[in-house]
């Protein structure tokens, strides 16, 4: 799946200006998100558990963000449908090398 993650322009838009929508908020690239996708030790929660729509989470390091991202995949054709800077419980899971399914 990572290789396949791709972007339209307006999910793509609103990642980029998330600080606009939530004061501190950090824009996301695009492109990190695809950094975040490959990276090795990438979590995957298939589906993800706080989702209603069965969308899966991968959370993984973006070198060109400098940080860990968690980014929302449509399943059906692989489209990221959001992204954020990690934070909470879903970082930790990362930096312990958790992220099993069963997690």
């Amino acid at each position: 799946m990572p290789d396949a993650l791709w972007w339209d322009e307006e999910d793509a838009a609103h990642i980029r200006s998330r600080s606009t929508r939530y004061p501190g908020a950090t824009d996301i690239e695009p492109e990190w998100t695809l950094e975040a996708a490959a990276d090795p030790a990438c979590v995957v929660r298939d589906p993800d558990p706080k989702s209603r729509a069965a969308y899966t989470r991968l959370i993984g390091y973006s070198p060109g963000a400098g940080f860990v991202l968690t980014v929302i995949v449509d399943p059906e054709d692989f489209s990221g449908v959001t992204a954020w800077r990690t934070r909470g419980v879903d970082l930790r899971h990362y930096l312990e090398g958790k992220g099993t399914a069963d997690d």
